[in-house]
């Protein structure tokens, strides 16, 4: 959609010129012969695709001022549809009602002396603007030359055209795109616009300080509502302002969210995927390019900023997707493909919260993982090629307060030309208590911290698509876990204590660096499996770094898992020995009766247990459809 400013400001000085050419004739038979000469102009002009109608046109030749009530500017459809027969039809047509359009102060002498328009004010009342987008594949295809300039079009009948001010007020536009025959609508009401020194003359396109041949263009949109066409999703924000002179687009209290609670979402999805809710508070952008825009369509400012916000995703592993190809989906990667050339010299961060939450498919139990009061600045943000030539690079410095605890800082850097998505990251994690992870750790693998004090983690890795290596150092003390049973049916989950003792004393380092003075460094050298999201990938291997820390290598943890097992075997073989016993010595059943029961018991087991995690999923299920109702 072009912006609504371009031709708004391209109807008006229409209107305005079609008025002009017909001043010659007020003198005498001004009001029917300025009707059919308006109307004659509209339909030359636009190659009897629109007309033009009106109720009433009011002029005082002596003040210079003109009005007209109730102006319409009308498509003709039939005149469309040869248009597409002959590839010659606009993506965009237009529909525009306006109440009143009044022009103040024209001097009528300099336009029949010197061929120079000026005027003083225009207004325009309650204007209602219907934009019907179709795309037409020819449009992108056919090269239609250099446009011509709004200056060659007048330069017969004027040399010059000024205006001081215009104002449309009230606007109400609707937007409506059509795709194989379906529409779909969006509409903005209550739109002010005020557009400040029009010159439309010889040097006008050219002067770098004017945007679209105006010294100022103000726009201030209120708030705004969209669902998107699938019904998951709505976006919204509560004020847009646009201001050409100051060079500065701002949005505030912007919104991006689920239409549905939780529950809803994914039970009418019926597949995996991810919930997300993305808040702002505020959203700038200063010292934009609007020459950039308007000239080249590309989207160039020195800072962004975004304040106050969150970023929350949710994914409920209860639904599957199929595994798909991630390689290539880094977010360098996907901001090289968007269409759009975007240059942003410097992104600031001011207290943003990111989460992430997933519900255990196996526990229905949901854990979450936090970067709390995140500042940081991106440098060089960019896709445009003539920008990277200059510097290849984009830079993440960031601080943020991981799970509202411990202090950690990231650097990352991006190769923006890399065919393989060449990045490295590195930094550190300040002193916690690392008890804190249980939020992420217990509903999601059964485990908890029982104790344990961070001093620092540091980081310093690179990586691409394909693998990644660094090295990963982790100082801590009194590191202690516990393996849980799963939740019984009063809502507990018991410690297993024998499996929880062994791991603590024989597989796990309670510090490093030990009693001993030895120190254990990470090592990463992962290879990415390619269905892996760019931010698991990039977990997987810090996770292999902490795994060497802590003292689970590859060989330790293989151990682990057996271990495991084995204990699980004793512990299960201690009770089926006394229930086998004391079945002998009690009822004097055979041994093959006793084994007969214990098989039926174990299926019994079974059946209850994945009951009873119906049971978990479908209250957690409850609690996340009450959860929606209260927000």
């Amino acid at each position: 959609m072009k912006p609504i400013f371009k031709w708004i400001l391209g109807i008006v000085m229409f209107i305005v010129v079609a008025l002009t050419g017909s001043v010659w004739y007020f003198s005498n038979k001004w009001k029917p012969l300025l009707d059919t000469k308006v109307k004659q102009l509209v339909l030359q002009a636009t190659d009897s695709l629109y007309s033009i109608r009106y109720d009433d046109i009011h002029v005082n030749l002596l003040l210079g001022n003109l009005t007209i009530e109730n102006l319409h500017l009308i498509p003709d459809s039939m005149v469309y549809k040869k248009l597409e027969l002959m590839k010659k039809a606009p993506d965009n047509r237009f529909e525009i009602a306006i109440n009143k359009l009044k022009i103040k102060s024209f001097g009528i002498r300099k336009v029949l002396m010197d061929k120079e328009l000026f005027l003083h004010d225009i207004t325009v009342d309650t204007p209602t603007i219907h934009v019907v987008n179709e795309a037409h594949h020819y449009n992108d295809t056919i090269n239609q030359g250099p446009k011509k300039p709004l200056y060659e079009k007048i330069k017969e009948n004027l040399k010059k055209i000024q205006v001081k001010a215009v104002n449309l007020n009230d606007i109400n536009l609707k937007y409506t795109q059509v795709q194989k025959g379906v529409h779909q609508d969006i509409e903005i009401k209550k739109v002010m616009v005020r557009i400040d020194d029009i010159l439309i003359d010889s040097t006008s396109a050219t002067d770098k300080q004017r945007f679209y041949h105006s010294k100022m263009i103000d726009i201030e949109v209120p708030g705004f509502t969209y669902k998107t066409p699938d019904g998951f999703y709505k976006i919204d924000f509560d004020k847009l302002k646009i201001n050409s002179k100051h060079r500065n687009v701002l949005l505030t209290k912007v919104a991006y969210q689920p239409l549905l609670n939780k529950a809803a979402y994914y039970r009418k999805k019926g597949k995996g995927g991810s919930y997300i809710v993305f808040k702002m508070d505020t959203l700038q952008l200063a010292e934009f390019n609007f020459g950039k825009l308007s000239r080249d369509k590309k989207i160039y400012a020195q800072k962004a900023f975004l304040k106050n916000g969150q970023l929350a995703v949710y994914s409920d592993k209860h639904y599957k997707n199929p595994p798909s190809r991630q390689i290539g989906n880094s977010p360098q990667m996907k901001l090289m493909r968007m269409s759009t050339r975007l240059g942003i010299d410097s992104m600031i961060l001011d207290n943003i919260g990111i989460s992430y939450s997933e519900m255990s498919d196996q526990y229905s139990q949901i854990g979450t993982i936090t970067f709390d009061h995140t500042y940081g600045t991106l440098l060089n943000v960019t896709n445009d090629s003539t920008k990277l030539q200059q510097q290849k690079l984009m830079r993440a410095n960031l601080s943020t307060s991981f799970m509202n605890s411990g202090k950690l800082l990231a650097n990352f850097v991006f190769d923006m030309t890399s065919k393989v998505g060449a990045y490295t990251y590195k930094g550190s994690l300040g002193n916690m208590d690392l008890t804190v992870v249980n939020k992420m750790i217990r509903p999601l693998l059964n485990v908890e911290v029982k104790s344990g004090n961070l001093q620092q983690i540091s980081f310093d890795v690179w990586a691409n698509d394909y693998r990644s290596k660094g090295t990963f150092k982790m100082d801590y003390n009194d590191l202690k876990v516990n393996i849980l049973s799963e939740t019984g049916d009063n809502g507990r989950r018991e410690k297993k204590g024998l499996l929880s003792f062994m791991i603590n004393q024989v597989l796990f380092n309670p510090s490093n660096p030990d009693l001993y003075g030895h120190y254990t460094t990470g090592h990463i050298n992962k290879h990415r499996d390619p269905n892996h999201p760019f931010f698991k990938a990039m977990w997987q291997s810090l996770l292999m770094g902490i795994k060497q820390c802590v003292g689970l290598g590859p060989e330790r943890e293989a151990k682990l898992m057996n271990t495991a097992d084995r204990v699980e075997e004793v512990v299960s073989g201690v009770g089926k020995a006394k229930k086998l016993i004391s079945g002998i010595f009690k009822r004097h059943k055979t041994a093959a009766e006793l084994l007969e029961e214990e098989k039926k018991a174990e299926e019994e087991a079974a059946a209850k247990m994945e009951e009873k995690r119906k049971r978990d999923r479908e209250k957690a299920e409850r609690e996340l459809e009450k959860e929606g109702i209260e927000n």
